[in-house]
């Protein structure tokens, strides 16, 4: 990799880092292309030149936190070696990630977010799917050896993640769950929706 690219690879993750902290402190209405280049000490000619956009910063900031999130619970995944085991761990891995991440769980989470990921569901899924094909590959296993219950794998993966998700946004916006606890219950539940 050249100087110039490793220097533009640089200025990437000094804007999205800023990016990050500037939602964090100021929420949607905040993230500004004034207040990010402010943060990062970026041009907005500079932003604009590596994301187009403010909504393309936006995207890659979600796209990259998104990466990040599927990467942890894949990884939990791979440890395990029986779908009940796997539930814990997805369960585990993701409140996990919302409990040390809280900033960026936010922003996965957020109206924007999810607005973006509508708009481009597909575009989304294609650019994750290094990510995703583990947790699919992993359930069809799991559907072939029979212990899922036969259903399609995007519908396990809703009825596995869907209350997860749920609980997620709840501390995030609420603040009344304790993670813990729901790290503890929650994969029991889910599994007895999954199991054959």
């Amino acid at each position: 990799m050249s100087p110039k690219q490793q220097r533009g690879e640089a200025t990437v993750e000094q804007v999205l880092d800023a990016a990050l902290r500037v939602y964090a402190a100021s929420g949607d209405q905040g993230l500004t292309v004034s207040a990010v280049t402010k943060a990062s000490g970026v041009s907005p000619g500079s932003l604009y030149h590596h994301f187009g956009s403010l909504d393309g910063l936006v995207a890659a900031l979600v796209l990259r936190w998104l990466s990040r999130l599927l990467g942890e619970v894949a990884g939990a995944l791979e440890r395990t070696r029986t779908a009940r085991t796997g539930i814990r761990a997805v369960v585990r891995a993701y409140l996990g990630f919302v409990r040390d991440h809280p900033d960026a769980a936010r922003l996965v989470h957020s109206v924007a977010a999810d607005r973006y990921g509508m708009a481009h569901a597909k575009e989304i899924r294609d650019s994750q799917e290094a990510r995703l094909s583990p947790i699919a590959d992993w359930i069809r296993e799991r559907l072939d050896s029979g212990e899922l219950t036969p259903l399609p794998v995007p519908v396990i993966e809703s009825l596995v993640l869907g209350p997860v998700v749920a609980v997620a946004r709840r501390r995030l916006t609420l603040g009344d769950v304790d993670l813990e606890a729901a790290g503890r219950d929650l994969p029991e539940r889910i599994w007895r929706s999954v199991s054959p």
